[in-house]
């Protein structure tokens, strides 16, 4: 049974609803117990049920495209404000949080709180399994540091993504009380925090390079070196660049990784999982369960269907139809040379390969790294809308490369060489020319590399490119320039109100 297949029995729900029958017969009448089911406090007693905990850490993973009663697909949240696709939909008044993103108008009545959600919901499990982990008796030892090990990684997943979008959050490694309150963290402690989890989780020595088929979905060492790299980029933390590039050198050194010839498999279900991927986040269309009443079942993901062609004949060029979100910019097409392979692998030209109901921002470009394919969502057991198969790719060997070339070239000391690094993913996309690493070559070639891929967006802020990058376009779309005050989203006013004075909100 591989990780993509792992349905979890844990419902929390289920165990925290405990059937209580009162004895009055009985001198301790407070003290109840079921008689038929087994309480939260007992029931983590065994090492299968602690792996329980541990697979319900893993499934918030899948709740950011559909859940909370907001759409918030990871790789298009930070691309909508960045400079490669645009909104789409009907107007801006259709999935207007999107809108207000792209125009850096966010409110804190107007953001994707779901995100906030469900990203807590990670950590607060995460937590779950470390207090079960010390709760029970009988972990095999090596189980339990494996396992921690990967819990560290993902509690550093999910506040990655917090910190990024929000910056100055509340953070903590232990699970709150009554009233569920503690002080809000700086953007620099949570950094600390996440760095802290990632270096205790490489340290024991215990995550393996690869997992197994069977484990796909699961932490890796790669994976946990990925997450590193990114935050310690992000953060510009040049005493820990030397760190990461030992990392980015170590897997493409592994022999474990590779670059897939064909660029343009990378996205289709049989390149799931490929020789280039170092961690995905898996759906699944077969039996998938999810809908609309239950979206955080185990399935698939909504996202091709929000952003494919609305009105698309079902099966006409291998596709189905969408909602027309996110078209692709038509100046992202022209970046590309007419040589390079990730061109036409990226932007699908469906204005081109036949006929569909134009939406807001429509240019005939679609993601097609991610838009709906014929079949993709087959044999689901609920609704068909969120049963796509498509799994989320976080982390790819290319950006490995790419992330060592350009630590190389910011002149931090390593084995190999920035230039080969960069073209060895230059020449894959079918190009033939040499490019020197300089750092404006690189972070082009990572554009084009990622377009759909919340890349972009990440990159323009840490490099300091992004207030003369994010500015009002040609179109009236974007009418507000990215400034720093808006490097952070505003904190969603539900959070503000639950906090009771004890966040502080951001600047907007």
């Amino acid at each position: 049974m591989t990780m993509k297949q792992y349905k979890h029995i844990l419902s929390a729900v289920c165990l925290a609803s405990v059937l209580l029958t009162a004895n009055s017969c009985s001198e301790s009448f407070l003290d109840v117990k079921s008689p038929s089911q087994i309480s939260i406090d007992e029931y983590f007693d065994s090492e299968a049920r602690v792996f329980e905990s541990l697979v319900a850490a893993y499934d918030p993973l899948k709740w950011f495209d559909w859940g909370m009663g907001e759409y918030n697909p990871l790789n298009i949240m930070s691309d909508i404000m960045a400079d490669d696709i645009w909104v789409g939909g009907s107007g801006k008044s259709d999935n207007a949080n999107w809108h207000y993103m792209m125009n850096y108008e966010a409110r804190p009545t107007a953001v994707i709180a779901g995100i906030w959600v469900s990203g807590y919901s990670g950590v607060k499990r995460c937590n779950e399994v470390f207090f079960y982990m010390n709760e029970a008796t009988n972990v095999g030892e090596a189980n339990k540091k494996l396992w921690l090990a990967e819990t560290q990684v993902l509690r550093a997943f999910y506040y990655n993504l917090l910190w990024k979008f929000w910056g100055n959050i509340p953070y903590y490694n232990e699970n709150l009380e009554f009233p569920y309150l503690t002080e809000q963290s700086t953007a620099d402690q949570v950094y600390d925090g996440i760095v802290a989890d990632l270096e205790a989780a490489i340290n024991a020595n215990v995550l393996p390079m690869k997992a197994t088929d069977a484990n796909s979905g699961r932490v890796t060492r790669a994976m946990a070196y990925m997450l590193y790299a990114e935050v310690v980029m992000y953060q510009k933390d040049e005493s820990r660049y030397a760190n990461a590039l030992k990392y980015m050198e170590e897997i493409i050194n592994s022999g474990q990784y590779d670059l897939v010839p064909d660029y343009g498999t990378i996205f289709l279900e049989e390149g799931e999982w490929n020789i280039e991927s170092i961690w995905e986040i898996n759906y699944m269309n077969d039996q998938g369960g999810r809908s609309w009443g239950a979206p955080l079942n185990t399935g698939g993901t909504v996202l091709p269907r929000l952003i494919s062609p609305s009105g698309w004949a079902d099966g006409t060029d291998g596709h189905d139809n969408g909602w027309g979100f996110a078209p692709v910019r038509a100046e992202t097409y022209a970046m590309f040379d007419a040589n390079d392979t990730r061109r036409d692998a990226t932007c699908w030209n469906a204005a081109a390969a036949g006929s569909y109901g134009a939406r807001y921002q429509d240019t005939g470009f679609f993601l097609d790294k991610y838009v709906a394919r014929s079949g993709y969502n087959a044999n689901h057991n609920a609704d068909g809308d969120l049963n796509f198969g498509n799994n989320l790719r976080i982390y790819r060997f290319s950006e490995a490369l790419l992330n060592a070339a350009e630590l190389l070239a910011r002149g931090t000391s390593g084995t190999g060489d920035a230039a080969t690094y960069l073209n060895r993913v230059h020449h894959r996309a079918g190009l033939t020319d040499n490019l020197s690493p300089t750092i404006d070559n690189i972070l082009q070639e990572r554009r084009l590399e990622f377009v759909g891929e919340g890349k972009r967006y990440w990159d323009l802020i840490r490099t300091d490119r992004a207030a003369q990058v994010l500015v009002p376009d040609a179109y009236g779309y974007r009418t507000n320039a990215w400034t720093a005050s808006k490097k952070y989203l505003p904190i969603p006013q539900s959070e503000i109100d639950a906090a009771q004075g004890t966040l502080t909100q951001n600047s907007y």
